[in-house]
């Protein structure tokens, strides 16, 4: 097939356009206000890509369009995906093409609130290490891996599942459409106000991805109340982690630049295990996975270990940004409340004697909506300052949109030092007089006005030791 995909730079549709040419497929693709690490990534893929939306970017030959359904690529009056339906092109999401191209593989969905693009990549980069030939499809970019979709030609599809909804007119899940044969859930906690404005709206999807499990399948689930909860719904084999015996678990965790732990089998075997991945929550994600590929008998035990020491993780994921500074600048991915928590547990776990100072930018929908100001009584906890960048105003009229001003009122009301910081400028000014004790993380799923790359350099030459 020929397949063209606009908005081809958000992370789901690049890894599935890397999927389908990896297949064999001739792809193409096309997107705007596109900032890195996407940009700089999709530039690198080698394929056909125009950095503007028109008509004339669709191949003679196409046979199908996959639209995203970021806000900014138009809907129904985007122009590419009306030329297509005016030449009888079908036009699909990703999330469809996906669950229509895996039928007949083995697929193992990897969900939750956190945690689900780190552990799928991790189950990824162990198969391929222990040489078995995977496709998987990992919403965001590791190191590790050489591409972040792939076909492969083994049975085995790792998938990372989003409970997002497939688009404005389809709102099911995307994950209900891949139809998994082993899931392995990380986490459920209320994300994604917009769509899913109370916890049973939003745990809904989840207990139906749960009910498509095969009763010869296997769930391999996080140790936790609303986990639990909602783990009635399967008729597959169920196994814990991240609780206390009887499930998976992590024991005698040393944490510094290469932490050290044991992992303990339900039976109570031990198998000492190292990681470079920061904070308490990567350690339960390996938990996670390791218990995903050893129940499955997808992997040995050694062959486990080895692959995890050498697990890069993911950018955006506590990445440390400089190279020479004595202040580190590390990058988190802040979407949600608890990867927001989870980050900054992380870099006080890890950098204990310092102080930390937080530049947040509240891009996702959640984050700079009035009905999720409550966030903010909480998140900053443990941070010495916090200097908060304008919310976005796309798609600002599809909720309940809030000011600069509110989010940083509420914060200050938690007792947080928190300074609206309206330019990249005034965040580089405001950090340019460090004492040399503190750690920065920058923390957003947005591009945070370019920080990530103008900073660091400029830490380096300042506080270089």
């Amino acid at each position: 097939m020929n397949i063209h995909f606009t908005g081809i730079a958000g992370a789901g549709m690049a890894a599935v356009a890397q999927m389908m040419q990896d297949a064999g497929h001739a792809v193409s693709g096309s997107d705007h206000d596109v900032f890195p690490p996407m940009s700089t990534f999709v530039e690198g893929l080698g394929l056909p890509v125009a950095w503007r939306l028109d008509a004339a970017n669709l191949p003679a030959d196409l046979d199908v369009l996959v639209q995203g359904a970021s806000a900014k690529l138009g809907g129904d009056d985007n122009v590419e995906a009306s030329a297509a339906r005016e030449r009888g092109v079908r036009v699909t999401t990703f999330p469809e093409l996906v669950g229509e191209a895996t039928r007949g593989r083995t697929n193992t969905v990897v969900a939750g609130s956190f945690g689900k693009s780190t552990c799928a990549a991790l189950a990824a980069h162990v198969l391929r290490s222990c040489s078995v030939d995977a496709g998987w499809l990992v919403g965001a970019i590791s190191p590790s891996l050489p591409a972040t979709g792939r076909w492969g030609r083994s049975p085995e599809m790792i998938l990372e599942g989003d409970e997002y909804i497939v688009g404005p007119s389809d709102r099911r899940s995307k994950f209900v459409l891949y139809h998994p044969d082993r899931l392995l859930l990380t986490s459920l906690v209320h994300d994604h106000v917009n769509v899913f404005p109370t916890f049973a709206a939003y745990e809904a999807p989840f207990r139906r991805l749960l009910r498509s499990l095969p009763s010869e399948g296997l769930a391999v689930l996080r140790d936790h109340p609303a986990v639990r909860e909602v783990a009635g719904e399967t008729r597959a084999r169920i196994v814990w982690y991240g609780g206390g015996e009887g499930g998976w678990r992590a024991e005698n965790e040393v944490f510094g630049d290469i932490s050290r732990f044991d992992l303990v089998a339900p039976d109570g075997a031990r198998t000492p295990m190292t990681t470079g991945l920061l904070g308490a929550h990567n350690i339960e994600n390996i938990v996670g996975v390791s218990a995903l590929l050893l129940e499955a008998g997808l992997v040995d035990g050694g062959g486990l270990v080895r692959a995890v020491s050498t697990f890069e993780g993911i950018r955006r994921r506590l990445d440390r940004l400089t190279r020479t500074s004595r202040i580190p600048v590390i990058e988190g991915f802040g979407s949600s409340w608890e990867k927001a928590r989870s980050a900054i547990e992380a870099l006080r776990l890890h950098f204990p004697d310092r102080r930390l100072i937080v530049v947040f930018e509240p891009h996702t929908f959640s984050w700079r909506s009035r009905d999720a100001l409550s966030w903010y009584d909480t998140v900053f906890e443990g941070a010495d300052r916090v200097l908060i960048l304008p919310p976005p105003g796309h798609g600002a009229e599809s909720h309940h949109q809030a000011t600069l001003a509110e989010i940083v009122d509420r914060t200050r009301a938690a007792g947080i030092d928190a300074r609206p910081t309206l330019t990249a400028s005034a965040a580089h000014e405001a950090l340019s007089a460090l004492k040399g004790d503190e750690a920065v993380l920058l923390l957003s799923s947005g591009p945070l006005l370019g920080l990530p790359d103008s900073l660091p350099p400029v830490f380096d030459r300042l506080y270089g030791a």
